[in-house]
C-alpha cells in the first residue's frame, strides 16, 4: 500500500490520514485511457491505481457519456468516448465564418460556434472542448 500510495501522490493524488482520496481529474483520465491499451484489463489497472474494478469502470462510463476528457496519448488505439449529436436542423451560426461546414470540424457550445480544419488533432480538439466548457 505505501509504494501505491507514493505512486499516487506522485501524481498529483491528495491522501487524507484517513485513507481518503482527492483525486484530480486528470489521473482520473489517465487511468481509464489505461484500460483501453491493448492487452490492458480494468482489473490489472485498477490494482495498479490502488481502486476497486467497479470504480474504474464508472470513470470509463464518465468517459464514454463525455464527462470525463481522455488525454490524447498516442499509444491509445482505441476509441476515445465523446459524445455526437446528429440532427438534420442547421444550427444558427450567427455570422460566423461556414467555410469549414464541407470538409471541417464545426464546434457549438451554446451560442459560441469553432470551425476548425479536417486535420485538427483529437488533442487539439480535447483542450478546445474542455477550456469552453469551463466556467469563467
Amino acid at each position: 500500500m505505501c509504494a501505491t500510495n507514493a505512486f499516487l501522490r506522485s501524481l498529483g493524488v491528495e491522501i487524507y490520514a484517513s485513507g481518503h482520496r482527492r483525486w484530480p481529474d486528470e489521473v482520473k483520465a489517465q487511468a481509464v485511457a489505461e484500460t483501453l491499451r491493448p492487452g490492458a484489463t480494468v482489473n490489472d489497472v485498477a490494482a495498479r491505481f490502488g481502486i476497486q474494478p467497479n470504480q474504474l469502470s464508472g470513470r470509463r462510463r464518465l468517459a464514454k457519456d463525455g464527462a470525463l476528457v481522455l488525454p490524447a496519448d498516442g499509444e491509445v488505439h482505441e476509441a476515445v468516448f465523446a459524445p455526437l449529436v446528429v440532427c438534420d436542423v442547421e444550427i444558427p451560426t450567427h455570422g460566423a465564418d461556414t467555410r469549414a461546414a464541407g470538409g471541417g470540424i464545426r464546434v457549438v457550445v451554446g451560442d459560441v460556434v469553432l470551425h476548425l480544419d479536417a486535420d485538427t488533432s483529437a488533442g487539439r480538439i480535447a483542450e478546445i472542448v474542455r477550456a469552453l466548457g469551463e466556467p469563467s
